[in-house]
């Protein structure tokens, strides 16, 4: 099933213009989820917004958006107010400039959407673009409104269209310095990290989405198979135990067992 488009618009780029769409990359439709059941009756608990102080639910036009500036004061903003405020970048890509492409570190990138031509005549301008980004290596940098906000975009060229990245905004981000203090300040022994390498070495496959599967998801789906066929309920699985703290061992002794068990793996293999 084509999925639904999220977001048109246009891309920019100086002169060149061309039309197109938007959809997220990722989806959570297939994850497994739980309705809030009473049990004493079997009936559905539902959510509603209600009045903080009557504790009276609140119909939905009555609702309004309000930022506080006080204690109970609030300004108050109706969807149309909002959306007057919109900014250029609410159906306009303009790239204004370009980057490296390898040059962001990954922890900048927060949600991937895919972009592609709207229709036939934009296809032209639209290959141009995504092929002279990916000729040169670098990646586009530019603004868009997403869910009420505007968001930094990085575009990348992929496969036959492209991937808009938005990023994460600066004051978001903490510095890792603080926090790794002087964890790993020491360099390994040669021979430590020689073993290691080899540990890894073992390990190396080639990638597959079946690497990141679920194996929770997996497992409740097949309780709740289970229970379809059988009323019984039944126990939770235990949880595994954490590795005690105060099990220390030599880190040459656990790398010499680890590689003697890596051996007997793939020789069975």
């Amino acid at each position: 099933m084509a999925q639904r488009v999220f977001w048109k618009g246009y891309l920019k780029l100086s002169l060149v213009t061309c039309r197109v769409s938007m959809t997220p990359a990722v989806t959570e439709s297939s994850k497994l989820r739980f309705h809030n059941i009473n049990c004493q009756t079997g009936n559905r608990v539902v959510s509603r917004y209600v009045d903080a102080v009557t504790g009276k639910p609140v119909d939905d036009e009555d609702q309004m958006r309000g930022y506080a500036r006080g204690e109970d004061d609030y300004v108050l903003f109706d969807d149309e107010e909002l959306d007057e405020v919109a900014l250029e970048s609410t159906r306009t890509i303009d790239i204004e400039r370009f980057v490296p492409a390898s040059s962001i570190d990954w922890i900048w990138y927060d949600s991937p959407h895919y972009l592609a031509p709207a229709d036939k005549v934009s296809e032209e301008a639209f290959a141009v673009i995504r092929e002279a980004m990916a000729k040169s290596g670098t990646a586009g940098i530019s603004r868009v409104v997403l869910y009420r906000r505007e968001h930094a975009v990085l575009l990348l060229p992929r496969d036959r269209g492209m991937l808009a990245w938005t990023l994460r905004y600066g004051d978001e981000m903490r510095g890792g310095e603080e926090f790794f203090g002087d964890a790993g300040k020491e360099e390994p022994s040669a021979r430590a990290l020689t073993m290691m390498k080899k540990l890894i070495g073992e390990r190396i496959e080639k990638w597959s989405p079946s690497l990141v599967e679920d194996p929770v998801e997996d497992r409740l789906h097949a309780i709740i198979k289970a229970r379809k066929k059988s009323t019984k309920a039944k126990a939770p699985p235990k949880k595994a135990e954490p590795p005690r703290s105060d099990n220390v061992i030599d880190i040459m002794s656990a790398l010499r067992k680890s590689l003697a068990s890596e051996k007997k793996s793939s020789g069975k293999r």
